[in-house]
């Protein structure tokens, strides 16, 4: 896996990966509009990413029918420098016919335990928890 990034000014950055998707980034702005999310914020997105593609392959194989999915996260960072992440939630929010928590809980934890490298990368800096609801009722 390999990627690149450029400097394009001030703290602006342009991310391109080798299959050829581009993200700017940039830093959180005191005076002045922020042009990408930062890295850390990618990171978050990231690990949201893996996850929820994860646990859909799961439940899709097990015949669950997902009509909606979305993941909320919060991340706490270290007060001193290097200011990693120390806690992260996941609020995970499905909507579908016939889920139950059980078959919910299993795909996560699958993902977690064994599944998403960006979940076990950040499980070495990070108390990662998370949280579940799910509404059987498929138009909220």
């Amino acid at each position: 896996m390999k990627a690149s990034v450029k400097w394009i000014e001030k703290l602006h950055l342009d991310g391109e990966t080798e299959t050829g998707h581009r993200i700017i980034m940039d830093s959180k702005p005191v005076d002045e509009k922020s042009e990408g999310p930062t890295p850390k914020e990618l990171l978050l997105q990231a690990l949201a990413g893996c996850t929820m593609m994860d646990v859909v392959s799961i439940l899709q194989k097990q015949k669950k029918e997902l009509k909606k999915f979305r993941v909320d996260i919060d991340g706490e960072l270290a007060k001193e420098h290097p200011k990693v992440f120390t806690k992260i939630n996941l609020k995970y929010i499905f909507s579908g016919d016939g889920l139950d928590e059980f078959s919910v809980r299993r795909a996560i934890d699958l993902s977690r335990d064994k599944y998403c490298g960006v979940s076990n990368m950040l499980d070495k800096t990070a108390e990662i928890t998370y949280s579940i609801e799910i509404n059987n009722n498929i138009n909220n």
